[in-house]
């Protein structure tokens, strides 16, 4: 029965800068992994980054790592993506998501039970 809902989406230059949010409903958020994922047209979904329930450890993908920054207000029910130096290959839809599971899952798309609907993400070069 989680709902989440992403924005901050938009078309950005490189070199430029957004800040993604996902917002949460129930008042059982701090319960939940939460992680992000991006799909571009004709690529499989995949992970970019992951934070554990009370936001003491975080994982990204190599490609990321620098550049972007998951982060998570519990009080709010809500996860953030802060993403830097876009290139146009980060181009996507974005996604959130939330699991029940280990953290220690949390890089693989099947042990997330929660979707949300996507904010594109578009770098103009």
């Amino acid at each position: 029965q989680m709902q989440l809902v992403e924005s901050g989406g938009g078309l950005v230059q490189a070199g430029g800068s957004l800040r993604l949010s996902c917002a949460a409903s129930g008042r059982t958020f701090s319960n939940y992994v939460m992680g992000w994922f991006r799909q571009a047209p004709g690529k499989e979904r995949e992970f970019l980054a992951a934070i554990s329930r009370a936001g003491g450890s975080i994982s990204y993908a190599d490609f990321v790592k620098g550049r972007f920054t998951i982060s998570r207000d519990n009080a709010k029910n809500t996860v953030y993506l802060q993403m830097n130096g876009l290139k146009p290959e980060d181009t996507a839809a974005y996604y959130c998501a939330a699991t029940l599971d280990s953290y220690y899952n949390s890089g693989r798309r099947g042990a997330y039970g929660y979707w949300g609907q996507g904010t594109q993400v578009t770098v103009s070069s």
